[in-house]
């Protein structure tokens, strides 16, 4: 439940502070805008993800566990009418990571989310964050945010 709570204040920070960065390459937070409903997003998400061979691992809701914990915490604005993200994992690219440095095991499970913000009812955006691994891991990092961005423009669509 901890791992739970942390990850989601850290993606609800890293998708509201999105906006403050500059878009472009160097953007720690990737945005895309999606075509689909809110529900058909995740699920082509989770199509995307399991079509390159890896399985979900988990789905978190972070909109349930913000609008759950908003009152007792003092806040009373709802950032999202809909916000999750799904986590997933690659044995290949853990292969990879870890050879390059073992500290990077604690990349997985990859996760990208899907948000509809209050203030843009009907508008779906898909996110994830760039990875930055430790060691001389350039091949491994290029793979890993390839494949992320793979799966989030084909979710998008």
């Amino acid at each position: 439940m901890r791992r739970f709570v942390i990850l989601t204040l850290a993606i609800g920070f890293a998708l509201s502070a999105a906006s403050a960065w500059s878009e472009g390459q160097d953007a720690p937070v990737v945005v895309y805008p999606a075509d689909s409903d809110f529900e058909d997003v995740i699920e082509n998400i989770k199509m995307a993800v399991e079509d390159r061979g890896m399985l979900v691992s988990g789905t978190l809701h972070v909109q349930d566990m913000l609008t759950r914990t908003a009152k007792d915490l003092g806040f009373d604005k709802n950032i999202y009418l809909h916000a999750e993200s799904v986590e997933f994992c690659s044995a290949v690219m853990s292969h990879q990571m870890v050879a390059a440095d073992p500290r990077n095991l604690v990349i997985c499970p990859f996760t990208i989310a899907a948000y509809e913000l209050a203030a843009e009812p009907g508008r779906v955006y898909i996110a994830y964050r760039k990875q930055f691994l430790a060691g001389d891991a350039d091949e491994a990092t290029s793979a890993v945010i390839r494949m992320l961005d793979e799966i989030a423009r084909e979710a998008a669509e």
